[in-house]
C-alpha cells in the first residue's frame, strides 16, 4: 500500500478513532477526550488514547493492519546506516520515522504513526521514492533514533572541534567553562542518555589512545563510545565542577553529588573519581528519586519465599536482615517491605546512606559522617525517638550491630542490610562482628539473600530444546536424555541487541526456627545452618534461578553466571 498523495491529517486521525469505535474497542466519550486532550498537547492520537489506557499498542496495530492494511514490524535488526543517512536527522526526528528497506523506486518505512500523510508526503519529496509505511512501535524506534543520532553525533563534534586540555581551561569565573559548547553538550547527553537507557552508572575511562564511556545497564557494562584522547580534560573538569570538587586536584581520589531534574524526574548523580596511570576515571552513580517504589509481590518472590517472608513479618519485634553483593537490589526490597509495613498508626524511621527514595509517611535521616552522623548514632538516636520500626541501612560495624540487636529485643522491628554471600552467612558474619550468639539468636527472626537476574527480553524471547549434552544439564541436576525446553532472547532494538530487558531478584529466605537457632548458639558454621535450612524446606538461589529459567523468565545461562557456587557437601 502506497501513500503518495496528501490528506488532510485531520481526516486520517478520524479514521482511526472511527475504526477503533466500531470495534467496540473505545467509546465515542472516550475518543472525545482523546481528540482534545491530542489538540492540546499535538502528540498522535493513538499514543493519547494508550496513555489513557483506553487501548494498548497491539489493539492499534491490529486495527491499522485489518482496516488499512498497513503492516506492524518489529525493529529486530538493526537498519542499514545508508538507508538512515539518506534522511535528514530533523525529520527523522519530528515524526519519530525509521527507514528499513528499498526496493527499486519503493522505500519501507517504520513510523510510529503510519497514518502521518505529511510525513509520508515529507520523506517522499526528500527521497524522490514511493513509500510504503508500515508501523512499529514508538519505544524501538526511539531506541534506533538515539544509538544513531544521539551519542554518536556528539562524538563526533568532538573530534572536529579543538577541546582546551585542562592545564589551559579557565576557571575564574566558572562560567568560562559553562561556555565550552561540545563540553556541555557532551555531558548533558552522555547524563540524559543514561537516565534513558535506565543505566544504573556511568563509568567514563581514560586510556592511553581514547577516552571510554560505559553505561551499566541491567548490571552489565556496555560501551556506549569512545572519545579522542584529549577530550579526557575538559569532561573530567566539567563533571568536577557539576559536583562541587576540587577541579585542581587530580591526584586523589574525590566523591561529590549532582542533583538535576530531567523530564519531570528528580535523579541525584553521586560522583566518583579516582586516578589512574592514564588520568581521573569517574564514575556516576544514578539514583532515580522520583522512581515508583515497587510493591513486595513485584519483587519475584516465588510463593514458598513468600510464605517464609510473611512468616518474618508478622513479628512485631526483632530484626530482618537482607543480603547480598553491591547492586544486588537490597535497597529496592527493604523499601518494598517498609511501604508494606508502614501505617499511620506505625513511627517508623530510617537512616541511611545515601536515601535512595522517599517514602510518604516515613522519617528518613540520611548519615553525614563528616559532621560525625553515623550509622551507630544516627540510630542511637533514633532509639530516642519512640520508634516501631526502624531501618538501617546497612550494618558496617560492630558498635552499629551492637545496637541494632538491642533495638531489636526491646520491643524494636530491626530491617537492614549485610554484605554475605547467601543468608545463612548473615547470621556468621554478625557473630563474627563481635555480637554474642545468644543475642544474634534471639534477635535475628529471618534472612533474605538475593541476587539480580535478567529477564528474556519479551520482544524477542523465544523457545528451544537443550541439548542432551548441554552442560546446564548438570546445572539443573536434569537426567540424561529428558527433553526440556527453556527461552532464551534473539536480540533486537528493544534490548539492543543482549536478549535481555530488565531485571527481577531470585532469593532464599531463612527463617530462624527453633533448630537454628540451637545450631547460632552452638556457633556452628554458616555450611552447617544451611543445612539445616535446606533440610527444613528453605529454596536455595540456585533453586529459585533454576525455577525461573524454567518459567521462561530468565536464561538458565544468566542463572549461571549469577548464582553459580560450589555446592559440595551440602
Amino acid at each position: 500500500m502506497f501513500f503518495t498523495v496528501a490528506r488532510p491529517k485531520k481526516i486520517e486521525r478520524r479514521l482511526l478513532g472511527e475504526f477503533l469505535i466500531r470495534n467496540d474497542l473505545i467509546t465515542q466519550e472516550q475518543l472525545n477526550h482523546a481528540l482534545k486532550l491530542q489538540q492540546e498537547t499535538g502528540e498522535r492520537l493513538g499514543h493519547v488514547l494508550v496513555r489513557l489506557g483506553y487501548v494498548n499498542d497491539e489493539e492499534i496495530n491490529r486495527m491499522l493492519e485489518i482496516q488499512l492494511g498497513i503492516k506492524h514490524v518489529t525493529l529486530s535488526d538493526i537498519p542499514d546506516k545508508e538507508l538512515l543517512s539518506a534522511l535528514p536527522e530533523q525529520i527523522v526526528r519530528r515524526h519519530k520515522i525509521i527507514p528499513i528497506k528499498k526496493e527499486g523506486n519503493k522505500l519501507v518505512v517504520a513510523m510510529a504513526d503510519p497514518l502521518n500523510v505529511v510525513a509520508v508526503d515529507d520523506i517522499r519529496l526528500i527521497t524522490g521514492c514511493f513509500i510504503e509505511p508500515v508501523a512499529a512501535n514508538e519505544r524501538d524506534i526511539e531506541a534506533v533514533i538515539q544509538k544513531y543520532y544521539g551519542l554518536p553525533q556528539l562524538e563526533k563534534a568532538f573530534k572536529d572541534i579543538e577541546v582546551m586540555e585542562p592545564e589551559k581551561i579557565q576557571l575564574e569565573p566558572e562560567d568560562t567553562l559553562v561556555d565550552e559548547g561540545p563540553v556541555v553538550r557532551m555531558v548533558n547527553t552522555i547524563i540524559t542518555q543514561a537516565i534513558t537507557e535506565q543505566a544504573s552508572d556511568v563509568h567514563i575511562e581514560p586510556g592511553d589512545e581514547n577516552v571510554r564511556v560505559r553505561y551499566r545497564i541491567d548490571g552489565m557494562l556496555q560501551e556506549v563510545m569512545a572519545l579522542p584522547r584529549k577530550s579526557r580534560g575538559a569532561l573530567v573538569s566539567r563533571i568536577k565542577i557539576l559536583s562541587d570538587l576540587n577541579i585542581a586536584e587530580r591526584r586523589i581520589p574525590q566523591d561529590g553529588r549532582i542533583q538535576i531534574k530531567y523530564n519531570e524526574r528528580e535523579v541525584d548523580l553521586r560522583v566518583s573519581t579516582m586516578p589512574t596511570v592514564f588520568g581521573e576515571k569517574v564514575v556516576i552513580r544514578l539514583l532515580d528519586k522520583s522512581a515508583r517504589i515497587l510493591q513486595v509481590e513485584q519483587l519475584g518472590f516465588q510463593a514458598g519465599n513468600r510464605e517464609g517472608l510473611n512468616n518474618i513479618l508478622k513479628n512485631s519485634y526483632g530484626m530482618v536482615l537482607v543480603t547480598g553483593p553491591t547492586g544486588s537490589g537490597k535497597s529496592t526490597t527493604l523499601y518494598a517491605i517498609l511501604k508494606s509495613l508502614s501505617t499511620p498508626e506505625k513511627n517508623v524511621i530510617t537512616v541511611e546512606d545515601p536515601v535512595e527514595y522517599i517514602l510518604d509517611g516515613v522519617n528518613q535521616t540520611q548519615i553525614n559522617p563528616k559532621v560525625g552522623l553515623t550509622f551507630a548514632t544516627g540510630l542511637r538516636s533514633i532509639l530516642r525517638q519512640d520508634p516501631d520500626i526502624i531501618m538501617v541501612g546497612e550494618i558496617r560495624d560492630r558498635e552499629t550491630a551492637a545496637i541494632a540487636v538491642q533495638a531489636a529485643t526491646t520491643g524494636h522491628l530491626v530491617l537492614s542490610t549485610l554484605h554475605t554471600n547467601d543468608a545463612a552467612g548473615a547470621v556468621t558474619r554478625m557473630i563474627d562482628m563481635g555480637v554474642e550468639p545468644f543475642l544474634v539468636a534471639s534477635s535475628v527472626l529471618g534472612v533474605v539473600a538475593q541476587r539480580l537476574i535478567r529477564i528474556c527480553c519479551r520482544n524477542c524471547r523465544e523457545p528451544y530444546l537443550l541439548p542432551p549434552d548441554a552442560p546446564e544439564r548438570g546445572f539443573i541436576g536434569l537426567p540424561a536424555g529428558s527433553e526440556i525446553t527453556l527461552y532464551k532472547g534473539k536480540g533486537c532494538s528493544h534490548c539492543n541487541g543482549t536478549g535481555y530487558r530488565d531485571r527481577i531478584s531470585i532469593q532464599e529466605v531463612l527463617q530462624i526456627t527453633p533448630k537454628i537457632r540451637e545450631l547460632v548458639n552452638q556457633r556452628a558454621s554458616a555450611d552447617e545452618i544451611k543445612r539445616q535450612a535446606v533440610a527444613e524446606g528453605m529454596v536455595t538461589l540456585k533453586e529459585d534461578g533454576v525455577q525461573k529459567a524454567l518459567q521462561g523468565l530468565t536464561t538458565i545461562q544468566e542463572v549461571l553466571r549469577v548464582a553459580y557456587v560450589e555446592e559440595d557437601n551440602m
